[in-house]
């Protein structure tokens, strides 16, 4: 087994959830993400907690979404709520064998699974907001992931443990070095009203007013760097051009423009996937509205690899996500979608707190 597998489950599981004796732990990932899931299964079992594991078998999900009926796509089975309102902790584990395994499967499907998770959505965000629920989601380096980086599998494990510094001596010094650098940039936001972002055929403006703007340093994704808020839910107006492909369920959707008046999408367009792109704007009442503005601070992440955990980070870029947002940023809107879109901001970008340049060409001027 590479080394880096056993140290990246050490630092999940010591940095990331801080797992403590007696907890119990909930282990999801993919079939393709085995070394790890085994990996950290054992680190728990040293450290006193107790583990558990849920294997999710890509092909079982697309003969659900194929030849399920909308009452089966929708149901959640009783054990799984169970499950998520019990565990102290839950490490998500994403890789694939073949990340196109949804791209003929009709949206209204993905639609409906999205409406069935509501419940479980709500009792997931609301134990963690509650400091009840520990969460990370990380990436495992596999071939179709590598494949939809234009890597190979050598060059993808490199890039995956290298942005998480995965390869210095002590990793959870760095990623501790960062939380205190990232947390002078968000007590600085705290204290703003209005944020205003400007790019290539991008102008668009919100209130913070209120709201906390979080350091992501790699409790919850893994590996992480970005500073993040929801803006208030009815003051985004202005139009955003998105850089770089939208992804969702393994599906492309190529420039991607939305409009905004009053914090709701009133305007929607893509140059490949537009139909995708306009179901889940109707997915439900709270998915037409901002969850999330977000500026990646990862500068050691410079390529765009199709996988928003790295891509959403990569210094230099905004992201926006319409759908859920966060109440521990004071969020409010309510969806069973969060999705991110990503803009550049290294050529044109600049962003205004109450009027003041603070962001220009991808970096920080405070």
């Amino acid at each position: 087994m590479d080394s880096r597998i056993t140290k990246l489950a050490d630092v999940l599981l010591n940095y990331s959830l801080n797992i403590k004796k007696g907890e119990k732990l909930l282990i999801q990932g993919g079939e393709a993400t085995l070394p790890l899931v085994k990996a950290v299964y054992k680190r728990a079992l040293e450290l006193g907690a107790h583990p558990q594991v849920d294997i999710v078998v890509e092909d079982l999900g697309e003969y659900m979404l194929k030849f399920g009926s909308d009452e089966q796509i929708m149901y959640v089975p009783e054990s799984t709520i169970k499950a998520f309102e019990s565990v102290d902790a839950f490490l998500t584990i994403w890789g694939d064998v073949n990340t196109r395994f949804l791209t003929n499967v009709d949206p209204a499907k993905l639609k409906l699974r999205s409406r069935g998770r509501q419940e479980l959505v709500k009792i997931i965000s609301e134990r963690m907001e509650k400091k009840e629920l520990k969460w990370c989601g990380t990436q495992f380096p596999t071939h179709a992931n590598a494949q939809e980086a234009s890597m190979s599998l050598t060059e993808y494990e490199d890039f995956v443990y290298g942005a998480g510094y995965i390869d210095d001596e002590n990793p959870v010094a760095k990623w501790e070095k960062i939380r205190e650098e990232q947390d002078r940039i968000c007590e600085y936001l705290n204290n703003k009203e209005n944020l205003r972002i400007v790019s290539k055929d991008t102008d668009i403006s919100m209130s913070i007013k209120g709201r906390k703007w979080i350091n992501c340093a790699g409790e919850e994704n893994f590996p992480d760097g970005e500073v993040f808020t929801c803006p208030v839910e009815d003051s985004v107006n202005g139009y955003i051009r998105f850089s770089f492909p939208g992804i969702y369920a393994g599906r492309e959707i190529e420039d991607i423009r939305l409009e905004f008046e009053n914090g709701r999408v009133v305007k929607a367009t893509a140059a490949k996937g537009e139909e995708l792109l306009k179901e889940l704007l109707e997915t439900d009442e709270g998915a037409k509205l901002l969850g999330e503005v977000a500026i990646g601070t990862n500068y050691g992440i410079q390529a765009f690899t199709k996988n928003m955990l790295f891509d959403e980070k990569i210094g230099g870029t905004v992201h926006l996500a319409i759908g859920r947002a966060f109440p521990e940023a004071g969020g409010k809107n309510m969806s069973t979608i969060h999705w991110d879109m990503l803009c550049d901001m290294k050529e044109e970008g600049k962003i205004y707190a109450d009027g003041e340049l603070i962001y220009e060409k991808g970096k920080f001027l405070i």
